[in-house]
């Protein structure tokens, strides 16, 4: 017999989001050995600047082979480190953090908690600030592995902030005091409030006035403001990304106990694409919950060597700043290329600056609007277009026929590929909607006959009636 925690079904491993990630297992696209395989749309990896990265590790091998000086520490590396991490990695970590906010924000490396990736970064927040029970309000849609991260294992509750596409999916004041009565209904305590910054499926930026709103109500409330930054350094164009971080360096918030109570996550996974890395951080200037975060992060530590690697590669500014610009471009360029590409096919997206994926309307799609008949067109998607992209309903999307579609996972060759599926697809679709529409007209103008016509036939009908 196994633990309630081991058998319950709170992991959300049946959410259409990771349905998606099995189906495609099943037949996963390659361009030599199943050119007709499901395309992996739905993974938000950043494959675009591997090279940068490998030519950095050619240059020096010092860092691959673990020397220092000509000297080798592999048996430095190699034996057991304790929990704080090396202090040169937390060091090189705060300085590329900084660098990525242009020097607008400071951070201390003392107030730095290593953690094996963002998801456990995320989850030992919970740990350290929710009892279970307790919950925290998050803007809709969220990422998808949020039930789990946050929820699983702690027995934290998550409750919506229903954001929608009539003002951009941006937070305001009446959804988020909305979300707070909803929890006090259910008599749940609410700790906190959880964003991610840049957006998680918006691929948008938090704009200064939902900053400020956010600031000053969990300020009003005695909460906590978790601040989920792990896409910072994807922000390819304007608005540009500010950053917790520089509010709390403000006038206005530097005394403030607020302060205590605001905590930023980041990782390496998606702004220098290394998940596999598993190298997360939590920023916070409260000493207990940094306390508590490093009792904790022995369950999921960093790799002495990867530590080691990485701080010689984050020390290096001229790579790291060639590294951000070059990245940034790229990624704008091939966002760029897909929206085009959805245009062409008659399919719009929300307006996006940064991250990995477009958030992509295709309302106009569904046999129905409704989540019945979103889930219709994304089975669609998947095995007879064959793309895993992501329904905005695995995101708790308050609306129905939202997407997120992944970009940067892939060569230029299979996004061209999978941009052509969708022309295929939906050109039948328009097809029919415009003889749909021309059938319709015409049907009109057949039943506009004149005036004179009208009052004879309804004249010479009216015996027949009685």
């Amino acid at each position: 017999m196994l633990s309630h925690k081991a058998s319950c079904n709170t992991h959300g491993q049946d959410s259409s989001y990771f349905l998606g990630w099995q189906e495609y297992e099943k037949n996963p696209y390659d361009e030599l050995r199943n050119p007709d395989g499901i395309i992996q749309m739905g993974l938000a990896e950043n494959q675009l600047s591997f090279d940068l990265l490998e030519s950095w590790l050619e240059k020096n091998p010092e860092s691959t082979a673990f020397k220092r000086n000509g000297e080798s520490i592999f048996r430095e590396l190699a034996l057991f480190q304790d929990y704080h991490g090396l202090p040169e990695f937390k060091k090189a970590m705060v300085k590329f953090m900084e660098q990525i906010r242009e020097s607008k924000a400071t951070f201390n490396p003392n107030n730095l908690v290593l953690t094996a990736g963002a998801t456990s970064a995320n989850e030992t927040l919970m740990f350290c600030l929710a009892n279970p029970g307790e919950a925290f309000l998050l803007p809709t849609p969220y990422y998808p592995g949020f039930d789990r991260d946050l929820q699983w294992r702690t027995g934290a509750q998550i409750v919506p902030i229903k954001c929608t596409s009539s003002n951009g999916f941006k937070i305001t004041k009446g959804a988020l005091e909305d979300a707070y009565s909803f929890a006090k209904k259910r008599h749940l305590k609410v700790k906190g409030v959880l964003v991610t910054n840049p957006s998680n499926p918006l691929g948008t930026t938090l704009a200064r006035q939902e900053l400020d709103l956010l600031f000053k109500f969990i300020s009003s409330k005695g909460m906590h403001l978790i601040s989920d930054e792990i896409y910072a350094g994807t922000v390819f164009s304007a608005p540009k990304f500010i950053s917790a971080k520089e509010i709390l360096e403000e006038k206005k918030w530097a005394q403030s106990e607020a302060r205590q109570r605001v905590h930023i996550v980041y990782s390496l996974s998606k702004d220098l694409g290394l998940p596999g890395f598993r190298v997360g951080a939590i920023y916070s200037e409260n000493r207990d919950v940094v306390a508590a975060a490093t009792k904790m992060s022995s369950f999921g530590l960093v790799s002495s060597q990867t530590q080691y690697l990485l701080s010689s590669m984050l020390s290096d500014e001229k790579f790291t700043t060639n590294y951000l610009v070059e990245n940034k471009r790229r990624l704008r360029q091939r966002h760029d290329k897909f929206v085009t590409g959805l245009e062409r096919a008659g399919i719009s997206c929300l307006r996006g600056n940064a991250g990995l994926f477009c958030w992509v309307d295709m309302r106009h799609m569904l046999s129905s609007n409704t989540f019945e008949g979103e889930m219709e067109l994304w089975k669609k998607m998947i095995h007879h277009v064959r793309l895993n992209i992501s329904p905005g309903s695995s995101c708790h999307c308050a609306e129905p026929g939202w997407f997120r579609v992944c970009f940067a996972n892939m060569s230029e060759e299979t996004l061209t590929l999978a941009i052509q599926r969708i022309e295929d697809f939906v050109q039948p679709l328009n097809d029919k909607k415009r003889h749909q529409i021309s059938v319709g007209i015409k049907s009109r103008r057949s039943i506009s006959l004149p005036n004179k016509w009208v009052f004879r036939l309804s004249s010479s009908d009216q015996g027949s009636e009685r």
